[in-house]
C-alpha cells in the first residue's frame, strides 16, 4: 500500500476557492480504482492549512491517479492558492493494523 501525506498552506483569502477545488479532487479521486482512501482535512489551529491523506493499493494505482484530469487541475490551481511551501511525504506500507483503543 502507498500512503501519501501532503500539507498545503493556503492563502486565507483563497480559502473558499481551495475548499471547492480540494473537495472536487477528493470526490473524483475516491471514484478511482485502486484508491483505498482519500481525505482532505483542515487544521483545527490553522484553518488555512489543508492536509491530504491518500491511500493506494499499489504503485500502479498511484501512478494512474497522478495521470488523471482532476490531478492536473489540482496542479494547475495550486500555485495561485498557496501561501507557503507544501510538504509531501510518500510511505510504502507493508502491513497495517487497527489500533486497540
Amino acid at each position: 500500500m502507498i500512503v501519501v501525506h501532503a500539507t498545503f498552506p493556503v492563502d486565507p483569502d483563497k480559502h473558499d476557492e481551495a475548499v471547492e477545488l480540494f473537495r472536487e479532487v477528493a470526490a473524483r479521486s475516491r471514484e478511482e480504482d485502486g484508491i483505498l482512501g482519500y481525505r482532505v482535512t483542515t487544521d483545527v489551529e490553522e484553518s488555512s492549512v489543508f492536509t491530504f491523506v491518500e491511500q493506494y493499493e499499489d504503485e500502479t494505482a498511484f501512478g494512474a491517479h497522478s495521470e488523471t484530469e482532476h490531478v492536473a487541475e489540482l496542479q494547475a490551481g495550486l500555485p495561485d492558492l498557496l501561501a507557503g511551501e507544501p510538504e509531501v511525504v510518500q510511505f510504502e506500507v507493508t502491513s497495517a493494523t487497527e489500533p486497540d483503543f
